[in-house]
């Protein structure tokens, strides 16, 4: 794809998701920790699955986020909008310069930002948490915050693999951070079942904890 349609397409998908978090009413809860985290600017991971990226994408610019974007037509688009938001990226997935995109991605951590990730991607089965955010959380010494989002008024994408949603204009959003886990250590097995059930049941009360939240302000 041509890099100034690129930039294009990327800018205009970057406004019209400003406009929208413009007329979003957000309530935003963070444990103790991460707000330490925050204040001392030292290495944290953030870890949702996949489906919640449209009303998180927006936190990019408050905790200096770094993620690992694909290198495909939708990545080059998702890359521009994502800088736009304050975030940096380290290109690659998985399945295409895997390796590369980690190394790079460590990198932009050790200089200062937070790390982000799916840990369901980048193809799911949904809810299966990966290995990808244990090894990220041991190279890095890194404490892991398990986080979601709960909105009613939005559109669904239910053929979508991951669920994925996106909040409608004026959308009532409740985010929860839960946390810490970890950090993993050299003793511990990244691909170890106990450890991945353990951050996925985090994970499930994180999105429990926002979705009673949000039934408590309309009680």
């Amino acid at each position: 794809m041509n890099k100034i349609r690129t930039y294009v397409l990327g800018f205009i998908a970057w406004i019209f998701y400003r406009l929208m978090v413009l007329t979003w009413r957000i309530e935003l809860h963070e444990p103790e920790r991460l707000k330490e985290h925050i204040k001392n600017k030292t290495p944290y991971i953030l870890a949702h699955f996949h489906g919640d990226e449209g009303p998180l994408l927006q936190l990019a610019s408050r905790y200096k986020l770094s993620t690992m974007i694909s290198t495909s037509k939708d990545g080059e688009i998702m890359n521009v909008v994502y800088t736009l938001l304050g975030g940096k990226a380290s290109r690659g997935s998985s399945t295409r310069g895997g390796v590369t995109a980690l190394k790079g991605l460590i990198e932009l951590v050790k200089k200062g930002r937070a790390c982000n990730i799916s840990v369901d991607g980048p193809k799911g089965p949904i809810y299966e948490v990966k290995p990808g955010v244990f090894e990220l959380s041991r190279l890095l010494k890194s404490e892991i915050f398990t986080g979601s989002a709960y909105c009613e008024s939005a559109w669904q994408f239910p053929k979508s693999w991951n669920k994925a949603y996106f909040p409608k204009p004026f959308a009532r959003i409740v985010i929860v951070w839960t946390g810490p886990f970890g950090p993993v250590t050299k003793a511990d097995d990244p691909r170890s079942p106990e450890l991945a059930k353990t951050l996925q049941n985090q994970l499930f009360a994180a999105k429990q904890q926002a979705a009673n939240l949000f039934g408590q302000s309309h009680a």
